[in-house]
């Protein structure tokens, strides 16, 4: 399996030691290293070593077809094959949106080779216990985006129809704030994230609420990207919920690495309560909240990301 990594601050010829253990990226949906340009210098600069993989079925990385070869063994094991190819013990795992889910199950599955986690948005929940896709269709109904992937080829052709729309769609800032979506009556589309459905309405991008995220240059990467991969791989991921729930839930979640969740006051799909609990579980945790910021975090405030990762890595590893 071969994975597209990005790396810097890191001497790959000698793999200089240094007293702060390396920092791996892992991206979300629908994302790939890009999505941490903005972190990687910065992290470099302030003496980190930083490797930001382009994760299973995105952009430059191989995308089997298989949806069960995106479970959560695979996830996880593609990085430690990243940590053995550049010969790294131990790393501090920092996860965005899915990439989140991933760096949470690294302590879980390989808890020798995790010396730290830093879950951007995502938290780490208890087991369900019911099925993940069963209690997704309970709350959310069939339209919302993470039931409709589950049927093959339909999300796919949706995704691909016109890329640049469903970039501009997606990647949004200030379209809305916690109290307007908290309004929302519970029948509301956007409350279901019916994002499939959302795709084949009639609207005009200049007219979407708040303003484009990415510049016309960063879109451009976006689309590039997603001409030579397509979405099969990163919906293949939402495939294995239900897959990962049984593979996951017998092991105990407790965590005893430091760990530290940064979330993003304007999230409404993981939003900072969604984290509520998780010092229960997790021995030692910091939580940070990111305020006038929605779901793409590290790209909407760079800066505020960038100043928490530096500060809470150098204080917890020198």
């Amino acid at each position: 399996m071969h994975l597209d990594v990005h790396f810097l601050g890191f001497d790959r010829q000698t793999g200089a030691p240094q007293a702060i253990p390396p920092v791996v990226l892992c991206h979300g949906f629908p994302e790939m290293a890009y999505s941490w340009r903005h972190q990687m210098g910065p992290l470099a600069s302030a003496g980190l070593r930083v490797l930001a993989p382009d994760q299973r079925g995105y952009a430059g990385s191989d995308a089997p077809v298989e949806p069960t070869r995106y479970d959560m063994d695979h996830l996880c094991g593609d990085l430690i094959a990243v940590l053995d190819h550049f010969e790294i013990d131990r790393a501090i795992f920092v996860g965005h949106d899915w990439g989140g889910f991933v760096v949470w199950s690294m302590p879980l599955l390989h808890p020798d080779r995790v010396a730290g986690v830093v879950g951007l948005n995502t938290p780490l929940i208890q087991p369900l216990p019911i099925p993940p896709l069963a209690l997704f269709r309970q709350l959310r109904g069939e339209s919302n985006y993470i039931v409709a992937f589950q049927e093959e080829g339909r999300a796919e052709e949706i995704l691909e129809r016109d890329l640049e729309r469903t970039f501009r769609l997606l990647f949004r800032r200030g379209a809305m704030s916690a109290e307007e979506f908290a309004a929302l009556p519970g029948d509301a589309p956007e409350r279901n994230f019916e994002l499939l459905e959302r795709l084949q309405e009639d609207f005009d991008c200049d007219d979407l609420p708040g303003s484009d995220l990415l510049t016309e240059e960063e879109l451009a990467v976006w689309i590039h990207a997603y001409r030579h991969s397509g979405f099969r791989g990163p919906v293949n991921w939402y495939r294995n919920f239900d897959r990962n729930w049984e593979r996951l839930r017998s092991i105990p979640h407790r965590i005893g690495v430091p760990c530290l969740y940064v979330g993003a006051s304007d999230d409404h799909v993981l939003p900072p309560s969604s984290a509520d609990g998780m010092e229960d579980f997790v021995e030692d945790l910091e939580r940070i909240t990111i305020e006038n910021c929605g779901h793409w975090t590290q790209q909407e405030r760079p800066d505020q990301v960038n100043e928490a990762l530096i500060e809470w890595t150098r204080r917890k590893f020198t």
